[in-house]
């Protein structure tokens, strides 16, 4: 599969970092010198120092063999031109990063007439992610399959949870009448994401993700010893686009939220905008503007200025305040990885999400959603399995699935079940998998 990708900014190179596992034919292309450089001696892909709306340049790279174009610069309009210009030189398929909310609604004007075959919005689908991060308030990470037939869901195991020191097998045994699958364990101070069996243990403070169906959510706080927590009150920091689309999106939903905005422009425009929502002028660094806007009874609070390192203390802030639900919006994909470890609940990067949402294009196989979990090197997947696939041959145990990899679930006519040893993949089926970088291509050959 040939990919070419403009832009290297986060975005980019993130996809550019996940297509190198599996040796496709990439090529990068960006003005900046410096990025370039980093990819090239980082990753196996082909860096290109151009415009990428360039003609001549696209034409250099084979744009007319291009299986996928991804244009994914900072600039919507740039995003725009490289698109429609890609996709009149040959590119097969075509995806533009956009920034305004209007297009992904639009049933007015026809993009793919222009050449534009899908769009993503990075901070649409960061206010999505806040949002059933809030929802299932328990949780630091959470996705949703087939609109929540399936869950997976990740949590930090604390001194109060059951199954601290049991096995997987125990921990099955003991809880044999809740339906869950561990799918991946990340551990402190343990650089490789734990993909579990029978007899791996569950440790204090590791990142635990469960797979889990839909009516076994409400159980699994039993196991980690856990209540669940009734979000009502939320206070959000910052106007920016995510803030203002989480503001919109929580206000459908009931919720009440306060938004803090400290351009009082902004701050006007928003309040104008936002009928449903408390917008206040004033400086969210500010405790006493925290106090007197009643930050201890607040649920939860969102961070999502333009400023990582704001957002990161302010939700330290309100979590000394007794708020029990924090999320931040960063920007360094570096500081992901950190957020149990300095008290954080929930470090998000719209950027790796719109990453994420965009590399289900270029996976082989009929991969329906996949997604990133914030603290592992690793992805969920889920596949509709095709007739006469090799999954389909043999129960499970007896497959040879990569010890990589694990099947989390799947849904059978709309139905959860159980993926255990002897469960038998059908035709039809839509499969959960965790899968680490270094097994994907044997699992996507599997359910081929």
């Amino acid at each position: 599969m040939k990919i070419i990708i403009a832009g290297a900014g986060d975005v980019g190179f993130h996809l550019a970092k996940l297509l190198s596992y599996e040796s496709q034919d990439t090529y990068i292309i960006d003005f900046d010198g410096d990025k370039l450089n980093y990819i090239n001696n980082h990753l196996d892909v082909i860096a290109k120092k151009g415009d990428a709306t360039s003609i001549k340049l696209l034409k250099e790279v084979g744009i007319d063999s291009a299986d996928l174009l991804l244009a994914v610069t900072d600039s919507q309009n740039t995003n725009f031109t490289i698109s429609v210009i890609g996709k009149a030189l040959g590119a097969k398929k075509t995806i533009a990063r956009i920034s305004n909310p209007e297009f992904l609604s639009n049933e007015i004007v026809n993009f793919k007439g222009f050449g534009v075959d899908f769009m993503i919005s990075p901070e649409e689908l960061a206010a999505k992610e806040i949002k059933l991060l809030l929802n299932q308030s328990s949780f630091n990470d959470t996705v949703a399959f087939e609109n929540g037939v399936f869950n997976v869901m990740g949590t930090t195991l604390g001194y109060k949870s059951p199954i601290l020191d049991l096995t997987v097998k125990e921990a099955k045994d003991k809880f044999c009448l809740v339906d869950f699958i561990t799918i991946a364990i990340k551990r402190e101070g343990v650089a490789q994401t734990i993909i579990p069996r029978g007899d791996s243990t569950y440790k204090l403070n590791d990142q635990v993700y469960f797979s889990v169906p839909s009516y076994s959510i409400n159980k699994l706080y039993e196991i980690i010893g856990k209540e669940h927590i009734d979000i009502k009150n939320v206070m959000i920091l910052g106007g920016s686009r995510v803030g203002r689309k989480t503001a919109r999106k929580l206000c459908k939903d009931n919720f009440k939220v306060k938004l803090i905005e400290k351009n009082k422009e902004k701050a006007f425009q928003l309040a104008e905008e936002l009928r449903h929502t408390l917008v206040i002028y004033g400086d969210g660094r500010d405790l006493e503007l925290l106090e007197e806007e009643n930050i201890r009874e607040m649920d939860a609070f969102v961070a999502v200025t333009g400023d990582s390192e704001t957002n990161i203390m302010s939700c330290l802030v309100a979590k000394s305040k007794g708020v029990k639900k924090t999320v931040a919006l960063v920007e360094n994909m570096d500081y992901i990885n950190i957020s149990q470890t300095i008290g954080i609940d929930t470090l998000i990067n719209k950027k790796l999400i719109a990453a994420s949402n965009i590399f289900r294009h270029i996976r082989k196989g009929e991969i329906l959603a996949l997604a990133n979990l914030h603290n592992v090197d690793a992805e969920v997947f889920e596949f509709e399995v095709q007739p006469d696939a090799k999954v389909t041959r043999k129960i499970i145990k007896e497959l040879r699935f990569p010890r990589e990899a694990i099947i989390g679930g799947v849904i059978r006519d709309g139905k959860a079940l159980m993926s255990f040893g002897d469960f038998q993949l059908q035709s039809g089926d839509k499969a959960i998998v965790f899968c680490l970088p270094e097994a994907i291509s044997i699992v996507e050959d599997l359910f081929n």
